[in-house]
C-alpha cells in the first residue's frame, strides 16, 4: 500500500462522518467556510530518519523547516497563515539547549509571518525526535484555490526556479556542509506573500505547493480536476547547480504550482513580476486527458520519480 492507497483507505472509513461544514479530503488544506470568509487548517508530521538527520540539520534549522512546511501549505490555498499548534516527541537523551534552539528558529519564522502559537504538547519518543505542526489559515471565502479547479486550456506556471533543495540535499550527501542549495534544503521560506496576492486573482484557478515533485505534485491537479498536461520541460526553471531530475521530481521546494486562465496570462505575469521581482514561468498547459513532457516540442519520457514514503 503505497500513501495515496493509504489515505484512500482511511477516506473509506471516515468518509460516513458527519463534515461538520467542512470540505473534505483533498486539497493542501482542510476548508471551513464561515460566510463570506473561511478557516483553512493543514497538519504535517517531521519523522527523524526520514525527513532529517541530526548530524546534518541543527535544531534552530529544524524549527524553522517544520513550520515553514506547514505555512506553505496555507499560502497554498490562497490565503494567510494565521496561527499553529506544535507537538514534539522527544527521546530522553535530547538536550535542553536542542529544544531551546528548535525553538528560536521556530519562532523566528513565526514571527516573520506574525504567526501565534497558540497550543500544541510536549510527550517523551522512544523512536527518535517526532515533530507535527498544525497550521491555520483564513481570508475571504472567494480567495481559496482548491485542485480540482484546473480547467481545459489552463495555462501552467510555477512561482520560482525548482530543484534547489534536491540538489541541497545532494550536496549534503556529498559531505559538502555549506552552499546556497544547502541553505534552501535547511530552511526554505513558505510562499505566503506570493500565496495570498495569487488567491485574490480571479484567473488563477488550481493551486497546490511543490513538497514532492513537479511530476507528482502535478498529477495530484490533474486527478482532482479530471483533466491532462502538457509540459514543456526546457521552460522550467531551474535553480542552479540543479540536473533535471531535480526539477521533476526532487520536491522540497516549497515554491507554488498553479493554472490560470490563458486569456489573462499576460497581465498576470506582468503584474507579479512588477509585485515579487521575478518571472511566473509558464511551462505548459492543461488538456483533456493524459499527462505528456515534451523538450523543445519532441515528446520524451519522465523516468523520474517523486518521493515516496512507502
Amino acid at each position: 500500500m503505497n500513501e495515496f492507497e493509504l489515505i484512500a483507505a482511511i477516506n473509506r472509513y471516515t468518509s460516513h462522518l458527519p463534515d461538520n461544514g467542512f470540505e473534505g479530503i483533498g486539497d493542501d488544506c482542510a476548508v471551513l467556510p464561515l460566510g463570506d470568509e473561511a478557516l483553512v487548517f493543514t497538519t504535517d508530521a517531521l519523522s527523524e530518519g526520514v525527513h532529517f538527520l541530526t548530524a546534518t540539520t541543527s535544531a534552530i534549522d529544524l524549527g524553522h523547516k517544520a513550520l515553514a512546511v506547514n505555512l506553505s501549505d496555507v499560502a497554498a490555498m490562497g490565503v494567510r497563515p494565521v496561527a499553529v499548534l506544535l507537538t514534539l516527541s522527544l527521546p530522553r537523551e535530547v538536550e535542553e539547549h536542542w529544544v531551546l534552539d528548535f525553538m528560536v528558529g521556530f519562532a523566528e519564522l513565526a514571527q516573520h509571518y506574525g504567526v501565534a502559537l497558540i497550543g500544541g504538547d510536549t510527550t517523551r519518543s522512544e523512536g527518535g525526535i517526532q515533530i507535527s505542526v498544525t497550521a491555520i489559515g483564513r481570508g475571504p471565502l472567494r480567495h481559496i484555490k482548491r485542485r480540482s479547479a484546473a480547467q481545459v486550456g489552463d495555462i501552467i506556471l510555477v512561482s520560482d526556479r525548482l530543484g534547489g533543495s534536491a540538489a541541497g540535499l545532494r550536496q549534503l550527501w556529498e559531505g559538502k556542509v555549506q552552499s546556497p542549495e544547502i541553505e534552501q534544503h535547511r530552511r526554505p521560506m513558505p510562499e505566503v506573500e506570493v500565496g495570498a496576492w495569487l488567491g485574490a486573482r480571479e484567473e488563477v484557478h488550481a493551486m497546490m505547493d511543490l513538497s514532492d515533485g513537479l511530476k507528482s505534485d502535478l498529477r495530484h491537479i490533474l486527478n482532482a480536476s479530471q483533466v491532462g498536461a502538457e509540459v514543456q520541460v526546457n521552460n522550467i526553471p531551474r535553480a542552479a547547480n540543479t540536473t533535471l531530475g531535480d526539477c521533476w521530481c526532487g520536491g522540497e521546494d516549497y515554491k507554488l504550482l498553479l493554472t490560470a486562465d490563458p486569456r489573462q496570462a499576460g497581465i498576470l505575469c506582468e503584474e507579479f513580476e512588477a509585485q515579487f521581482g521575478r518571472n511566473l514561468a509558464v511551462i505548459g498547459h492543461i488538456t483533456e486527458q493524459g499527462l505528456r513532457w515534451f523538450d523543445h516540442h519532441q515528446e520524451v519520457s519522465c523516468d523520474y520519480e517523486g518521493f515516496s514514503h512507502f
